[in-house]
Protein backbone atom coordinates (compact mmCIF):
# COMPACT_ATOMS: atom_id res chain seq x y z
CA UNK A 1 0.00 0.00 0.00
CA UNK A 2 1.11 3.55 -0.65
CA UNK A 3 1.62 6.19 2.01
CA UNK A 4 -1.48 7.97 0.70
CA UNK A 5 -3.58 4.83 1.20
CA UNK A 6 -2.26 4.46 4.75
CA UNK A 7 -3.02 8.11 5.40
CA UNK A 8 -6.59 7.73 4.15
CA UNK A 9 -6.97 4.73 6.49
CA UNK A 10 -5.62 6.83 9.38
CA UNK A 11 -8.00 9.73 8.73
CA UNK A 12 -10.96 7.35 8.32
CA UNK A 13 -9.97 5.66 11.61
CA UNK A 14 -10.02 9.06 13.32
CA UNK A 15 -13.46 9.61 11.77
CA UNK A 16 -14.69 6.31 13.22
CA UNK A 17 -13.20 7.30 16.57
CA UNK A 18 -15.23 10.54 16.39
CA UNK A 19 -18.41 8.53 15.81
CA UNK A 20 -17.60 6.46 18.91
CA UNK A 21 -17.09 9.71 20.85
CA UNK A 22 -20.48 10.95 19.69
CA UNK A 23 -22.10 7.74 20.95
CA UNK A 24 -20.37 8.05 24.34
CA UNK A 25 -21.41 11.70 24.44
CA UNK A 26 -25.06 10.88 23.71
CA UNK A 27 -25.14 8.36 26.57
CA UNK A 28 -23.48 10.88 28.89
CA UNK A 29 -25.85 13.66 27.79
CA UNK A 30 -28.82 11.52 28.72
CA UNK A 31 -27.18 10.72 32.09
CA UNK A 32 -26.49 14.41 32.74
CA UNK A 33 -30.00 15.55 31.80
CA UNK A 34 -31.50 12.94 34.12
CA UNK A 35 -29.54 14.63 36.92
CA UNK A 36 -30.49 18.18 36.03
CA UNK A 37 -27.58 18.90 33.70
CA UNK A 38 -27.51 22.42 32.30
CA UNK A 39 -26.32 22.92 28.71
CA UNK A 40 -24.63 26.08 27.49
CA UNK A 41 -23.16 27.15 24.15
CA UNK A 42 -25.30 25.13 21.77
CA UNK A 43 -24.81 27.72 19.00
CA UNK A 44 -21.04 27.45 18.91
CA UNK A 45 -21.33 23.65 19.06
CA UNK A 46 -22.62 23.64 15.47
CA UNK A 47 -19.58 25.62 14.35
CA UNK A 48 -17.29 23.20 16.18
CA UNK A 49 -18.95 20.25 14.47
CA UNK A 50 -18.45 21.75 11.01
CA UNK A 51 -14.85 22.64 11.89
CA UNK A 52 -13.98 19.11 13.01
CA UNK A 53 -15.61 17.49 9.99
CA UNK A 54 -13.73 20.06 7.91
CA UNK A 55 -10.45 18.98 9.50
CA UNK A 56 -10.93 15.38 8.38
CA UNK A 57 -12.22 16.37 4.95
CA UNK A 58 -9.40 18.88 4.51
CA UNK A 59 -6.79 16.26 5.40
CA UNK A 60 -8.11 13.91 2.74
CA UNK A 61 -8.81 16.50 0.06
CA UNK A 62 -5.49 18.29 0.37
CA UNK A 63 -3.47 15.09 0.23
CA UNK A 64 -5.50 13.57 -2.62
CA UNK A 65 -6.09 16.66 -4.76
CA UNK A 66 -2.79 18.45 -4.23
CA UNK A 67 -0.73 15.25 -4.19
CA UNK A 68 0.99 16.05 -0.90
CA UNK A 69 4.00 13.81 -0.28
CA UNK A 70 4.75 11.77 2.82
CA UNK A 71 7.99 13.05 4.32
CA UNK A 72 9.15 10.62 6.99
CA UNK A 73 11.14 13.25 8.93
CA UNK A 74 7.85 15.18 9.40
CA UNK A 75 5.22 12.47 9.11
CA UNK A 76 6.54 10.06 11.71
CA UNK A 77 6.79 12.58 14.58
CA UNK A 78 3.40 14.03 13.59
CA UNK A 79 1.88 10.54 13.66
CA UNK A 80 3.26 10.05 17.17
CA UNK A 81 1.76 13.41 18.22
CA UNK A 82 -1.60 12.58 16.60
CA UNK A 83 -1.70 9.25 18.44
CA UNK A 84 -0.67 10.95 21.70
CA UNK A 85 -3.54 13.42 21.21
CA UNK A 86 -5.96 10.49 20.88
CA UNK A 87 -4.55 8.92 24.05
CA UNK A 88 -4.92 12.21 25.93
CA UNK A 89 -8.50 12.61 24.68
CA UNK A 90 -9.46 9.13 25.93
CA UNK A 91 -7.71 9.78 29.25
CA UNK A 92 -9.90 12.88 29.60
CA UNK A 93 -13.00 10.85 28.72
CA UNK A 94 -12.09 8.14 31.23
CA UNK A 95 -11.32 10.69 33.95
CA UNK A 96 -14.58 12.60 33.50
CA UNK A 97 -16.70 9.47 33.12
CA UNK A 98 -20.36 10.37 32.69
CA UNK A 99 -19.52 14.06 32.99
CA UNK A 100 -17.62 14.03 29.67
CA UNK A 101 -19.52 15.40 26.70
CA UNK A 102 -18.89 17.04 23.36
CA UNK A 103 -21.35 19.67 24.50
CA UNK A 104 -20.97 22.03 27.46
CA UNK A 105 -23.18 20.35 30.09
CA UNK A 106 -22.72 20.84 33.82
CA UNK A 107 -24.58 18.84 36.45
CA UNK A 108 -25.32 20.89 39.58
CA UNK A 109 -23.96 19.37 42.75
CA UNK A 110 -21.09 17.47 41.18
CA UNK A 111 -17.61 18.59 42.17
CA UNK A 112 -15.12 19.92 39.65
CA UNK A 113 -12.87 17.11 38.43
CA UNK A 114 -9.24 17.71 39.37
CA UNK A 115 -7.69 14.27 38.85
CA UNK A 116 -6.08 12.64 35.84
CA UNK A 117 -4.89 15.13 33.23
CA UNK A 118 -6.86 17.89 35.01
CA UNK A 119 -4.05 17.96 37.59
CA UNK A 120 -1.87 19.69 35.00
CA UNK A 121 -4.30 21.52 32.74
CA UNK A 122 -7.74 23.03 33.22
CA UNK A 123 -8.81 21.98 29.70
CA UNK A 124 -6.66 18.99 28.67
CA UNK A 125 -9.12 17.92 25.97
CA UNK A 126 -8.39 21.15 24.12
CA UNK A 127 -4.67 20.43 24.32
CA UNK A 128 -5.52 17.20 22.48
CA UNK A 129 -7.66 19.05 19.93
CA UNK A 130 -4.98 21.64 19.19
CA UNK A 131 -2.27 18.97 18.94
CA UNK A 132 -4.36 16.81 16.65
CA UNK A 133 -5.36 19.76 14.47
CA UNK A 134 -1.71 20.44 13.73
CA UNK A 135 -0.33 16.90 13.74
CA UNK A 136 -2.95 14.92 11.80
CA UNK A 137 -2.71 17.01 8.62
CA UNK A 138 1.08 17.19 8.83
CA UNK A 139 1.39 13.39 8.90
CA UNK A 140 1.11 13.71 5.12
CA UNK A 141 2.19 17.38 4.72
CA UNK A 142 -1.34 18.82 4.45
CA UNK A 143 -0.03 22.12 5.74
CA UNK A 144 -2.88 24.25 4.36
CA UNK A 145 -5.36 22.20 6.40
CA UNK A 146 -3.16 22.42 9.50
CA UNK A 147 -2.89 26.21 9.24
CA UNK A 148 -6.57 26.80 8.38
CA UNK A 149 -7.85 24.51 11.13
CA UNK A 150 -5.48 26.01 13.71
CA UNK A 151 -6.49 29.59 12.93
CA UNK A 152 -10.24 28.94 12.92
CA UNK A 153 -9.98 26.61 15.91
CA UNK A 154 -8.22 29.31 17.95
CA UNK A 155 -11.28 31.55 17.64
CA UNK A 156 -13.73 28.72 18.30
CA UNK A 157 -11.79 27.52 21.33
CA UNK A 158 -11.67 31.03 22.77
CA UNK A 159 -15.47 31.09 22.70
CA UNK A 160 -15.79 27.48 23.88
CA UNK A 161 -13.42 27.81 26.83
CA UNK A 162 -15.05 31.06 27.97
CA UNK A 163 -18.46 29.34 27.75
CA UNK A 164 -17.25 26.28 29.63
CA UNK A 165 -15.55 28.28 32.38
CA UNK A 166 -18.65 30.44 32.85
CA UNK A 167 -20.93 27.39 32.99
CA UNK A 168 -18.70 25.65 35.53
CA UNK A 169 -18.36 28.79 37.67
CA UNK A 170 -22.10 29.56 37.59
CA UNK A 171 -23.15 26.04 38.53
CA UNK A 172 -20.43 25.47 41.09
CA UNK A 173 -20.98 28.88 42.70
CA UNK A 174 -24.72 28.24 42.69
CA UNK A 175 -24.14 24.79 44.20
CA UNK A 176 -21.83 26.17 46.89
CA UNK A 177 -24.35 28.86 47.80
CA UNK A 178 -27.12 26.28 48.13
CA UNK A 179 -24.93 24.02 50.25
CA UNK A 180 -24.06 26.79 52.71
CA UNK A 181 -27.64 28.06 52.96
Amino acid sequence: MTSTTWYVVLVLAVGVERLVELRVSAVNLRWSRERGGIERGSRHFRVMTVLHVGLLAGCLLEVLLLDRPFLAWLGVPMLVLALAAQALRWWVIATLGHQWNVRVVVVPGLPRVTGGPFRWARHPNYVAVVTEGIALPLVHTAWLTAVAFTLVNAGVLAVRIRCENTALDEVLVGTSARRSA
